[in-house]
């Protein structure tokens, strides 16, 4: 609770007692220059803030009292539309209006509530630090990044409960095992995958596992993985957690270099014949601009890959107008958040970990990036990637029916719920679709496109 107590110690050292009202007034010009909470807005009395923020820091202890309790159903249609009204608000500079709609939601939202409470708590709180000027103690509060370690922790919950990663991962690891199967005759046993973005490595185990299935003690099978990632501690960590896994498999040599992003690709050292493959999964979406995507591609380009395999986030997201960031942000993480009670019971510790430490955190850096932010994450559908990896002279490649199938059994395996059905009747729960004539697989939610993995060779 050290949060909810830093909110109440700072709260009291900005706002008097309704006796210092005149004094405050005479002292008006020279706090909108000074006061961090009154540099973005004129004539919005501090008692709103103030119990803009209280409403906030109670929601959060009635939560950590809660312990997985939910509020009375049948609201999610209004906190919906309060939601909306204070986006509005917000987008045209009606502070007053965005301060009252915000402080009715914080005290209908939870954190332990259904997944609209849950997720609205998330873009009240985004919306709520976007009012906020960045020098605010408050904002810097609502905004705190989780550690390396809770990061981390939220991202392996997730990986294990849902079929959303693996997904990604199973699915690009099958088009890079056939790709290596195509060339065998001629790639002396030599895979090399080049991936845009390691993140923590976890992609990469099962396609050690699949090619040690194929190897043998005489004809042993050379895997090197180059991984770019975005601290020095993480790539060592990754190494080592994949150079331990691989000593398991005696009939696989396995060799992990790790750059940081941002390093050239001469520093790529490649083998005569070796196969290599170009892993972009959940890497593009992390550049800010269309020049940085397209150098990217011109690079990945110039490798000469066997195959480049391709793995996005789905929906219209990317920094134009606020409201529709907004809105296309709402849909999908709404369907993310519905989708966990899919996974895990709402009392579970882990869904907070995943929600708080990794969807949350999300929403609330897509509502406070501005459209020219480096930070800011660029999301765009299917059709969107394809026209650009076109316009970079690649050619889509048609998904096996291994990919397909690999893919269905997955989520029968993580589906508690729900019988599934696979582009047939909808009865709710994660489906699969095949897309563009088998050239991408999409993971959705009902009946909305969460991911889609596709992959590409170069035009001949």
């Amino acid at each position: 609770m050290e949060d909810q107590e830093e909110l109440l110690n700072l709260s009291l050292a900005i706002v008097t007692d309704s006796n210092g009202d005149m004094k405050r007034k005479r002292k008006r010009s020279r706090a909108d220059v000074s006061n961090p909470l009154m540099n973005t807005y004129e004539g919005c009395s501090e008692g709103k803030i103030f119990r803009l923020l209280q409403m906030r820091e109670q929601m959060l202890k009635l939560d950590h009292k809660r312990k997985g309790a939910v509020e009375e159903n049948g609201k999610g249609l209004h906190l919906i539309h309060l939601l909306l009204i204070a986006a509005t608000a917000i987008d045209e500079n009606n502070v007053g209006s965005a301060l009252e709609n915000l402080t009715e939601l914080y005290q209908s939202v939870s954190l332990s509530g259904d997944s609209v409470q849950r997720v609205v708590a998330y873009f009240a709180d985004g919306l709520a630090a976007r009012l906020l000027s960045k020098k605010s103690p408050f904002y810097d509060m609502i905004m705190k990044e989780p550690t390396c370690e809770e990061e981390f922790l939220a991202f392996t919950d997730l990986y294990r409960v849902s079929p959303y990663y693996q997904f990604a991962h199973f699915t690009a690891n099958q088009a890079i095992l056939e790709a290596y199967e195509k060339e065998e005759e001629n790639n002396n046993s030599s895979l090399h995958v080049i991936d845009f973005d390691v993140c923590y490595g976890f992609q990469w185990p099962s396609l050690i596992q699949s090619l040690s299935e194929k190897a043998s003690s005489g004809n042993r099978i050379s895997l090197r993985i180059t991984g770019f990632g975005r601290r020095i501690e993480e790539l060592q960590e990754t190494e080592s957690r994949l150079v331990s896994f691989a000593k398991g498999f005696r009939n696989l040599v396995f060799e992990f270099q790790g750059l940081l992003r941002g390093s050239k690709l001469f520093n790529l050292r490649k083998k005569k014949n070796e196969t290599i493959a170009v892993n972009l999964v959940f890497h593009l979406n992390t550049l800010n601009d269309s020049l940085k995507i397209s150098d990217t591609l011109k690079s990945v380009h110039s490798l000469n890959p066997s195959i480049v395999v391709l793995v996005e986030q789905e929906g219209s997201r990317s920094p134009r107008s606020f409201l529709s960031r907004f809105m296309e942000s709402l849909h999908y993480f709404a369907a993310m958040f519905d989708s966990l009670d899919d996974c895990l019971p709402l009392e579970s510790s882990e869904r907070l970990s995943i929600e708080k430490n990794h969807l949350g955190k999300d929403i609330k850096r897509m509502l406070n990036c501005d459209k020219d932010d480096a930070n800011c994450p660029r999301y765009d559908k299917m059709e969107t990637w394809k026209g650009r990896m076109e316009g970079h002279g690649f050619a889509g490649i048609k998904l096996s029916s291994k990919s397909l199938i690999q893919a269905k059994l997955l989520l029968k395996i993580r589906t508690h719920y729900c019988p599934l059905q696979f582009d047939g009747d909808f009865c709710g729960g994660f489906k699969v679709f095949e897309r563009d004539d088998g050239k991408g697989i999409s993971l959705g939610w009902q009946d909305r496109y969460l991911i889609t993995a596709s992959a590409w060779r170069i035009c001949a």
